[in-house]
């Protein structure tokens, strides 16, 4: 069984994972349209907004854990 504070700190990252969701969706999805044309500098801009976000919001920092 995991201990306490790291069950806490996992319900801690779905959270923060919920919160900037669609963030994370809208930015990922404007950088990687090929309809739009954008510039370099834009995409630039963004990739910057999308590293600003928390790093325990992205779902790669989610652990599969049992919470019995």
């Amino acid at each position: 069984m995991a201990k306490k504070s790291l069950i806490q700190r996992e319900k801690k990252r779905q959270k923060l994972e919920q919160k900037y969701h669609l963030i994370r969706q809208s930015l990922k999805k404007k950088i990687r349209s090929k309809v739009s044309p954008l510039s370099l500098s834009e995409k630039t801009k963004m990739r910057e907004k999308l590293q600003s976000l928390p790093c325990n919001s992205a779902p790669t920092r989610l652990h599969r854990r049992c919470f019995l």
